[in-house]
């Protein structure tokens, strides 16, 4: 690695279901300095819920945008580790993913898709360089550790993707289930693709859908008015608007939607323009 090189790093951000309570973040960040310690690692987050790939899917996507060209993203929520499932990295018009192919990376991939003139990712290989690994016997258990940190920092470093491992089709990504939005006669039908810390219910209705309109949520027996912010309704009461990150979200101003409403991920509800 030249030193031109490491004087021009891009940055690697880290996602998983880790938590911080236990020390496997701080052990990827290790592994990572130790091949180039100039690096810098952003959290997005460790709080992902337990194997939640959908939740993963969904704050990767949000969060992308807001790095430079280049970054290098590492997410790590990896129900079959250790199985047959591959270990991918991909790159992308807006830089590289590195983590399991499960689907983790199926929003940003259909939002690279949906700008990209040939439909897809610019590439993707399945990490079978075993000299970019930590070790050539990673544990059935922490691929984070092994396989995923030290083949991100090579990345930030200037190894070319190709270099770690055998090309694949970035069509054969394996592509998380979440149902399209369907436009109807009145409205839109969409459900429910995230529920955030707060409780609120994030849809994938995109907000410019209602944009300059008058609109409500309709959901189990409810029709919700679309406002603009929490505070144009009581405490307690519930309300739809655009949130920050864009979509369509049902929430309680002051409380917790989910709790209070008894729904959860890909349950189905519908905008209603009036």
């Amino acid at each position: 690695m030249s030193k031109e090189q490491i004087d021009q790093q891009p940055l690697i951000t880290l996602l998983s279901d880790f938590g911080d309570r236990d020390v496997y973040v701080g052990i990827m960040k290790g592994v990572i300095a130790q091949i180039n310690p100039r690096l810098t690692v952003v959290d997005l987050t460790h709080q992902i819920p337990p194997q939640d790939i959908a939740a993963a899917r969904f704050s990767l996507m949000n969060a992308y945008p807001y790095f430079p060209v280049g970054t290098v993203h590492v997410a790590v929520v990896d129900p079959g580790v250790g199985s047959k499932r591959r270990a991918i990295a991909v790159e992308f018009a807006q830089g590289f993913l590195v983590g399991p192919d499960n689907g983790i990376f199926s929003g940003v991939l259909s939002q690279s898709r949906a700008m990209s003139t040939t439909g897809y990712a610019y590439a993707a290989v399945e990490l079978t360089n075993l000299n970019y690994w930590r070790t050539p016997e990673p544990s059935k258990t922490f691929h984070g550790r092994d396989i995923f940190a030290p083949v991100a920092a090579s990345l930030a470093s200037g190894v070319p993707l190709k270099q770690l491992g055998q090309e694949i089709d970035p069509a054969s990504l394996v592509k998380l289930d979440i149902a399209d939005c369907k436009q109807t006669t009145t409205g839109v039908v969409g459900c429910i693709q995230y529920i955030d810390h707060f409780g609120n219910l994030v849809s994938n209705i995109p907000g410019s859908y209602v944009q300059g309109k008058t609109w409500s949520v309709q959901v189990v027996g409810l029709s919700i008015p679309g406002c603009e912010t929490y505070s144009d309704v009581k405490v307690g009461e519930i309300i739809a608007l655009v949130g920050s990150h864009g979509w369509i979200e049902i929430a309680i101003n002051s409380g917790n939607a989910r709790s209070n409403l008894q729904l959860d991920w890909q349950e189905t509800l519908q905008v209603v323009l009036t």
